[in-house]
């Protein structure tokens, strides 16, 4: 059944095109109402009752929600079509289909997990917290870490004094442990006391409230469920910190933002360290190294997507939503905006939280967006990384900008940026960080980027494949392109005069772009497989290996060359081949002779011979190892026998 588009031109306030909607999105339309939210909530009534209906609106949402809720009927789905493009200095009917189109796109939903929190909260600091658990202590179960030496006598709650050792954990899952702990003895007259101090204690808890005015127990504390700050001198930060510790008791779904694939993490291998960029970049640690692999937290994890962006492997993708998701949003937006008429469209990628109330304030008290801006909404703008940012150009857009917000991980953008621009123009990518809605309006209507230009492709398989493809769409004449160092994507360069062909590195090669010939000395290589993790240079013993960052857009890249080979070395016994000769050679020259074990002329031979005929000569020479005495004769029952009849 096709979705019904229901459109409202808000009091007249902008220019709504039924007609070029409906042809450009292949949705159906309604009529343009005036007031949808009120003098036609009857109207209204009746379109989201008819279902498969799309909204036309953003602001009124809670109000459609609640009618729907009243008409026990599915809640319709939104677009915000008048703080985008209708809210314009230019006419944007091309922009409103696109933006139509992709609301109209099935998306997978999250998946989630439950976190439980029963209200156990840990309360730190001195007379703030004091306070605080006086307010919190009839909704929560609280103890306070008292500063000081008094002890409360309001025992509605518990005190204990310490030092926090060590905190980690989230939302309804908190483990601290503690130094000098002591605890009130309720018992006696008189003052209270404290008990004999404990050090190594340990507890669990749902929630902290951290009143100290400290150091955070967290890094990103801001991001991390369950802990909260305030400055305890700031009375209306506290009793913000307070109110939301009241409200944190319950169910609550956790969103698991990203997925692992433990075998293709390039970690490490042989306990030698290889890729550490997830390790780098998450700001909340929760991702934490697991041997030959790494390992995330889905209850620390804030879900900022700096993991996914810099993963050379494919190890770790983003899953609120699935990149292809976001593929299908481009493709969708682009194709439509082509169809409707659109040129030279540009992507706008933005936040919810600093992004769409820019957008919206731009819009309702400036000039708004221009008509060939698309906005793309993001959940986490770190994890926008390179290959989705080449995947929108060769979609269609003609150029990406990315808005910036206050909480952004500028670092690993930046990086990534810098990596699409090395791809696809210097003019390609430009980031935006701005606070004022009438700066990114005046940006965007005066903005002149060199266009981006290439014939529209579909990108699909993983976020590797869809860099290649899109390059190849972007740079149709180029062969190898130079990228800044740390890009994951590269060659390998091997001194072929200091290496040994020990083959280390062809067999901890995590993801086989380096491998060795079964017949002959040889190390091949894979361009399009290498993740430049920096492993094969780590262990090899000679140091003949360094990395060459690029990308190899010919077919070579996908097939296995030889970096280095040497003539293997013939069996003097059988002939059959083994080894390499220079290093037979090598050894031969300097153990023949000078070792105990190769002192005579027949054990330095052992050494030029292949392990079968090596086996062969060791058992059947003089001082055969393998040669034992002569076996003791097997007693048997009648032996036993014998001796008894003897005595």
């Amino acid at each position: 059944m096709t979705k019904k588009l229901v459109l409202c031109d808000c009091l007249g306030s902008q220019k709504v095109d039924a007609d070029a909607i409906a042809k450009g999105s292949d949705l159906t339309c309604s009529k343009v109402y005036k007031s949808l939210c009120m003098d036609q909530i009857g109207d209204a009534a009746k379109e989201i009752a008819s279902g498969d209906v799309i909204v036309a609106c953003q602001q009124e949402r809670a109000r459609f929600e609640e009618l729907a809720a009243e008409l026990e009927v599915e809640t319709p789905g939104f677009v915000d079509l008048r703080d985008r493009a209708g809210w314009s200095d230019s006419p944007a009917p091309a922009k409103m289909a696109a933006l139509a189109a992709e609301a109209a796109l099935e998306l997978p939903i999250g998946k989630s997990v439950d976190v439980i929190s029963e209200g156990t909260c840990l309360i730190l600091g001195g007379d703030a917290a004091l306070q605080a658990a006086a307010d919190l202590c009839e909704t929560l179960a609280v103890t306070v870490l008292v500063e000081g030496d008094d002890i409360p006598t309001d025992r509605r709650f518990d005190c204990v004094s310490g030092t926090v050792k060590n905190a980690s954990g989230a939302l309804g899952g908190f483990q601290v442990s503690f130094d000098n702990l002591q605890q009130v003895v309720a018992g006696g007259r008189g003052a209270l006391q404290w008990s004999e101090p404990l050090s190594g204690a340990a507890s669990d808890c749902d929630i902290i409230l951290d009143l100290r005015g400290d150091t955070p127990l967290f890094p990103a504390h801001e991001k991390r469920e369950g802990y909260l700050r305030a400055d305890p001198a700031h009375t209306p930060s506290v009793a913000k910190a307070v109110l939301e510790a009241s409200q944190l008791i319950g169910t609550f779904e956790k969103p698991l933002y990203v997925r692992l694939e433990a075998s293709l993490c390039a970690h490490s291998r042989a306990e030698k360290p290889a890729c550490s960029n997830c390790l780098n970049v998450c700001p909340t640690g929760a991702i934490t190294s697991a041997g030959e692999h790494v390992a995330i937290d889905p209850m620390v994890c804030a879900g900022c997507g700096s993991c996914s962006a810099v993963c050379p492997s494919g190890a770790i993708t983003y899953d609120a939503p699935p990149v292809e998701t976001v593929f299908r949003r481009f493709s969708t937006l682009a194709g439509t905006y082509a169809k409707a008429g659109g040129k030279d469209a540009r992507l706008l990628v933005h936040d919810e939280a600093h992004g769409r109330v820019m957008i919206s304030l731009a819009a309702r008290f400036g000039r708004g967006l221009p008509s060939d801006v698309i906005p793309f909404e993001v959940d986490a703008l770190s994890g926008f990384g390179h290959a989705e940012m080449l995947a929108a150009l060769a979609c269609g857009f003609k150029h990406v900008d990315v808005l910036l917000s206050p909480r952004t991980e500028r670092e690993v953008i930046e990086a990534q940026a810098d990596l699409t621009r090395a791809i696809a123009g210097a003019e390609a990518v430009h980031l935006l960080d701005l606070a004022d809605p009438d700066a990114l309006s005046d940006t965007l209507y005066t903005e002149a980027p060199t266009p981006v230009t290439c014939e529209p492709v579909l990108p699909m398989g993983t976020r590797r494949q869809v860099t290649r493809l899109a390059a190849k769409a972007l740079q149709p004449e180029a062969e190898v392109l130079d990228l800044p160092a740390g890009s994951p994507y590269g060659a390998i360069l091997i001194d072929t005069d200091a290496c040994t062909m020990c083959l280390a590195c062809t067999s901890l090669c995590p993801s086989g772009a380096l491998g060795d010939n079964p017949d002959l000395p040889q190390v091949r290589f894979q361009e399009d497989a290498c993740l430049q993790c920096g492993l094969c240079s780590n262990i090899c013993p000679e140091n003949a290996i360094t990395l060459q960052p690029q990308l190899n857009l010919t077919d070579s890249a996908l097939t296995q060359v030889v970096l280095n080979e040497e003539e293997p070395f013939a069996c003097i016994e059988c002939g059959a081949l083994f080894g390499v000769k220079s290093t037979v050679e090598k050894i031969t020259e300097k153990l023949a002779g000078s070792h105990s074990m190769f002192a005579t002329s027949d054990a330095a031979k052992m050494i030029q011979m292949c392990e079968n005929c090596r086996i062969q000569a060791q058992y059947h020479s003089t001082d055969n190892p393998f040669q034992g005495g002569e076996r003791p004769k097997v007693r048997t029952t009648e032996d036993y026998f014998s001796k008894r009849k003897d005595h």
